[in-house]
């Protein structure tokens, strides 16, 4: 099989989102007899029929379909390659890819970056962020989609190697007038009889606390789900709900809304966090001395 050409790649993925061969054509500036040459190459290539023609238009058969799935992650790795190339051309000395979870993104990377960036033997690496589930940060690093992922270490790393980082402290926010309200410390186990919000039913957290509201014999009582820290803290300070949140993600906005945080005296309410990646041996030097100082902070 001679080697895939990007070119026709990304004409067939035009093709499958206009389902015309003439409308793709159009939007990629290329006379539709050429567009058609390039699709029947590509099936010649491949050795199998990538498109039902029909009439007024055509779709992708069951082998395009498993194609256009290929192409388009083909197509985005390029379009990072390029991007990534085009920091170095510009004068960057290093790029870093970083996925990590939202309870790291709201609490400390932020500042720990910045601290990292403003060293001047630094000022030439670029860092790109961005937000997964545990589950993903480990598949992102294996998949080579980041170089370095962070999050809550009791997560399958699957073989990765990890380096400790920052630890956290869980506790469940409940609006004053809540009956738990009047508690100092809590277990986690006497916040089962009353509602709570959570975030993404697939993030770690959440399946933590099903895990802990089974050992418990009770429920979890989930009344809704909602996208990020924000929305949670807002559900509960319409007294809807209850959370189980970070201490040091909600401190600032409890105090000024007049929520009460109360720490859970569960062990596993301390959380730590682990910095991944698939070997320090194979990390860029930027990547190593990101991965050196982000554990410095353990």
């Amino acid at each position: 099989m001679r080697n895939l050409d990007l070119t026709s790649l990304r004409l067939f993925v035009a093709v499958c989102e206009a389902r015309s061969i003439a409308r793709a054509g159009e939007q990629s500036n290329i006379v539709g007899s050429a567009v058609s040459k390039r699709m029947a190459a590509l099936e010649e290539t491949l050795g199998v029929d990538l498109l039902i023609r029909r009439r007024h238009g055509v779709e992708p058969t069951p082998a395009g379909e498993t194609l256009l799935e290929h192409a388009r992650s083909m197509l985005t790795s390029a379009d990072r390659i390029h991007r990534d190339m085009a920091s170095y051309a510009s004068g960057v000395e290093g790029q870093v890819r970083v996925f990590a979870t939202a309870s790291v993104l709201a609490e400390s990377l932020a500042e720990d970056l910045a601290l990292f960036l403003q060293n001047p033997d630094y000022r030439n690496i670029k860092i790109d962020i961005e937000e997964r589930l545990s589950v993903e940060v480990v598949r992102g690093i294996k998949d080579g989609l980041a170089s370095v992922g962070i999050c809550w270490d009791v997560a399958d790393f699957q073989g990765l190697e990890k380096a400790p980082y920052r630890s956290d402290r869980l506790a469940v926010v409940v609006h004053p007038d809540h009956p738990l309200a009047s508690h100092r410390e809590l277990p986690f186990a006497a916040t089962l009889d009353y509602e709570q919000v959570s975030l993404s039913p697939t993030s770690a957290v959440h399946a933590m606390l099903k895990r802990q509201a089974t050992l418990a014999g009770k429920p979890l009582l989930e009344r809704v789900f909602v996208s990020n820290l924000n929305a949670v803290l807002r559900v509960v300070l319409a007294n809807l709900a209850i959370s189980v949140v970070p201490i040091e993600v909600v401190q600032t906005y409890a105090q000024a809304q007049g929520l009460r945080v109360i720490p859970l005296l569960d062990p596993w309410a301390q959380r730590r966090f682990a910095i991944c990646f698939r070997q320090k041996a194979q990390l860029s030097p930027a990547g190593r001395l990101l991965v050196e100082h982000l554990a410095s902070f353990a």
